[in-house]
């Protein structure tokens, strides 16, 4: 029988710059859980070898998964709630013992929880990016029912077949350019890619289409304050930064992982921490 703690972690690359131990280990410590959560950098390509070894680890209680595997881990997981068809990613997985990998998405409900606490009702956004997080946060839009999403991506075309997957793509509800094109007119601008992320090329993007009163939501969360959200702050636009996202989304994920609800009312002191703790 093993003497180590129970644990749970994050896999991406890179991964280093991951905040998800700082939040669950800050909830864990709170509630007096003895376990821990950890980061683990998985290679691009090393997904099986991954896989193989924990789930031989009966410690172990599943993993977040980041950039970029999060389409990638649908080849490893049982799929019950069938994210594979209503979103197309998954970034949080569940082990038990002797039991199959369960994967499921708490991105669209991490994302989602700042817009309805602010009871945002606004009827246009426009997505930057094509990729798992993109994926979960049309999802999240198209349940709201927000009647006109433009998807910005390299490849236009893969952003078309992604907003058809989420059924926004039909008639005037959903359109897909191309990233570089002027931004359309909208409530709500989301950067769902690692643009402005440290280490990552800058987000070149002009905000002036957009009107008085929008939301920009960046998803990137190091830096917290990105080059996004300080345009967005200079034109006076309403900001949503990346802790909203990862905290929600964490906090869902830690229900799964460790059978409690997280201590959301510590979320003053828990964004204190993180702050503090830098990029």
């Amino acid at each position: 029988m093993s003497d180590a703690l129970p644990y749970a972690e994050v896999i991406g690359d890179p991964i280093g710059h991951s905040k998800s131990p700082l939040i669950h280990n800050f909830w864990l410590n709170a509630l007096d859980i003895e376990a821990e959560y950890r980061k683990t950098h998985v290679p691009t390509g090393g997904l099986g070898a991954y896989f193989l070894q924990r789930r031989s680890d009966p410690d172990w209680l599943g993993c977040n998964v980041t950039i970029p595997h999060k389409i990638a881990v649908l080849d490893y997981v049982d799929d019950p709630g069938g994210v594979r068809e209503r979103i197309g990613a998954v970034n949080t997985i569940a082990s038990e013992t002797g039991g199959p990998l369960i994967g499921t998405n708490t991105d669209a409900g991490g994302f989602l929880q700042p817009l309805l606490r602010d009871k945002w009702k606004g009827k246009s956004a426009v997505v930057l990016g094509s990729g798992g997080a993109a994926r979960a946060i049309l999802f999240a839009l198209t349940s709201l029912g927000v009647p006109d999403i433009t998807v910005m991506a390299r490849d236009p075309a893969k952003g078309q077949a992604l907003l058809d997957s989420v059924g926004a793509g039909s008639g005037t509800n959903g359109r897909a350019i191309r990233m570089g094109d002027a931004l359309p007119a909208a409530d709500l601008l989301v950067n769902a890619t690692a643009l402005g992320m440290v280490g990552q090329p800058v987000l070149d993007i002009d905000l002036a289409p957009l009107p008085d009163g929008a939301t920009v939501y960046d998803i990137v969360y190091a830096p917290l304050e990105t080059g996004l959200l300080k345009a967005a702050r200079a034109r006076g636009l309403n900001i949503l930064d990346g802790l909203e996202m990862l905290i929600g989304q964490a906090a869902l994920a830690f229900d799964i992982f460790f059978d409690a609800q997280a201590p959301r009312e510590l979320d003053a002191e828990l964004r204190a921490m993180l702050i503090a703790a830098g990029d």
